[in-house]
């Protein structure tokens, strides 16, 4: 398995609402430690090391 990079969430934008709003209300610390909950959810739901290697260093190269 590849990392997708094509749009797959149906959406998108109710989807970020959503993300942001869990986290209104939160402070900086806690909406980040939700934000790593999320991610460690996510890759364990996707499982293939590859996949998520791939995704880190994407990410990683990524400009801020």
């Amino acid at each position: 398995m590849t990392l997708i990079r094509t749009p797959q969430i149906a959406d998108p934008d109710d989807f970020f609402a959503e993300l942001v709003n869990a986290q209104r209300g939160l402070s900086d610390e806690d909406a980040q430690k939700m934000l790593a909950k999320l991610v460690l959810l996510l890759a364990n739901h996707i499982g293939d090391r590859r996949v998520l290697s791939e995704a880190i260093a994407r990410a990683a190269a990524a400009p801020a």
